[in-house]
């Protein structure tokens, strides 16, 4: 029998059930109607990423940045690419560490940009550094 694949909304952060019938990227959010998938990666806090890597049953892609990153800032536009091309199997996300000092330091976040890709609430892999938009993609899917 198939399970039902739990998604975190990135607008209000509830837990939404997709039947094994339905496809993912059509999915709407049950509590707020919005679309679970947009092909852009969403900003969050240490709270939302939390929700997001604990309650999500799809991967998840976070781009640990900084504004006064310049690195960073060139591979912005390529991470929102690349969430076209990854999006519904894999979610992006994107967490300010001069925002979120905390979170990053509790996961060993020493360089930016860094990526790391996470699945029911564990890190698989990391990488540092700025990557085009193949990339990235590439990168991930030889993760998963």
């Amino acid at each position: 029998m198939n399970q039902h694949l739990h998604v975190v909304c990135p607008a209000c952060a509830s837990v939404n059930r997709i039947p094994p019938s339905r496809r993912p990227e059509q999915g709407k959010c049950g509590r707020c109607a919005r679309p679970l998938f947009t092909g852009k990666p969403h900003a969050v806090d240490a709270a939302g990423f939390r929700r997001q890597v604990t309650r999500s049953d799809i991967p998840i892609l976070v781009d640990f940045w900084a504004e006064w990153c310049g690195p960073c800032q060139m591979m912005g536009p390529a991470f929102e690419q690349a969430a076209v091309a990854l999006e519904p199997r894999v979610r992006l996300l994107k967490l300010n560490t001069e925002e979120e000092r905390s979170l990053a330091a509790e996961l060993g976040i020493r360089s930016i940009p860094t990526m790391a890709l996470f699945k029911h609430g564990n890190e698989i892999n990391r990488v540092s550094g700025a990557m085009d938009a193949a990339k990235i993609a590439e990168w991930t899917r030889r993760q998963l």
